[in-house]
């Protein structure tokens, strides 16, 4: 397994594998790897070809006073999970490298961007949609994966693809979870344990929503009540939002039905958690 560093290599070796025919499948990450993670590269393995993992936090999708400076890093960490999970290359660029001096271009996807983490993070897809870009035409993938979890990244990723008339199959992954139910993030490592077990509200929201939806509740205002119930039981939570959304375009919904996306984003204590769940689905 090879680290790269420099997008000239990386676009090099690519290129290479695009002669001989092999086939590029891509997962890109800012690290900390996790369980979540670990799937998608193990369903890359499956697809054959060469199995790239990218590793960048990424500068430009964090806001002023966000993480960035503290989000976690741990390429050694990083490296055993993916070795295990039987990646060929790591692409793990610096920020120069990626955004050299005088560098003044980006990638802007519209109405898709504006709803849930879009209203709350203003500029964070436009630096989301531009790396993952990037990381594109650097290496080149037939086919790349991403978690649900971010289930509007997704969707915005999904959008650009087919907007730009990219040749790169878009799979997303179920999201993993721990027994206990919250959805595995890097950023679960701020928790304290009293602010870990407070966590467990996001999933508990949900999991309310989905049984009123299960008895006939079809109105987004009450499902949407019933779940912010259970986030504001919990002393360290506060709602950033709590929405029900379509499924497919992240429009707002007169009547809720299968299909219907509940997106959560809740701070416990100074950690932003996201969440999501789509109604008629087990949970």
């Amino acid at each position: 397994m090879q680290i790269i560093e420099s997008v000239a290599e990386m676009q090099s070796l690519a290129g290479m594998a695009r002669r001989t025919g092999q086939k590029m499948v891509l997962v890109p990450t800012m690290g900390y790897l996790h369980e979540g993670h670990a799937s998608l590269l193990r369903e890359g393995r499956k697809r054959g070809g060469v199995l790239v993992l990218s590793i960048f936090v990424n500068p430009t999708q964090f806001g002023v006073g966000e993480d960035f400076s503290t989000y976690p890093r741990d390429l050694d960490r990083d490296r055993e999970l993916a070795a295990a999970c039987g990646v060929d290359l790591i692409f793990a660029p610096t920020a120069a490298e990626m955004y050299p001096a005088g560098y003044q271009t980006f990638v802007d996807v519209e109405r898709v961007t504006l709803p849930l983490c879009g209203a709350s993070r203003p500029g964070h897809f436009r630096g989301v949609t531009t790396v993952v870009s990037k990381l594109f035409h650097i290496v080149q993938p037939r086919v790349a994966f991403f978690g649900t979890k971010d289930y509007q990244q997704l969707a915005v990723i999904r959008r650009m693809v087919a907007d730009l008339n990219m040749s790169v199959e878009i799979v997303g992954m179920p999201i993993v979870r721990e027994a206990d139910g919250l959805a595995m993030s890097s950023r679960n490592s701020y928790l304290s344990a009293a602010e870990r077990r407070q966590a467990l509200c996001l999933a508990r929201a949900i999991a309310r929503a989905r049984q009123l939806f299960r008895a006939g509740e079809r109105d987004p205002e009450v499902l949407q009540e019933a779940a912010q119930a259970v986030i504001a039981a919990e002393p360290a939570a506060r709602i950033d939002y709590v929405e029900l959304r379509d499924g497919e375009t992240l429009e707002e919904v007169a009547t809720a039905g299968e299909g219907t996306l509940l997106a959560l984003a809740v701070r416990i204590g100074r950690t932003r958690l996201i969440d999501n769940g789509l109604l008629g689905e087990e949970d």
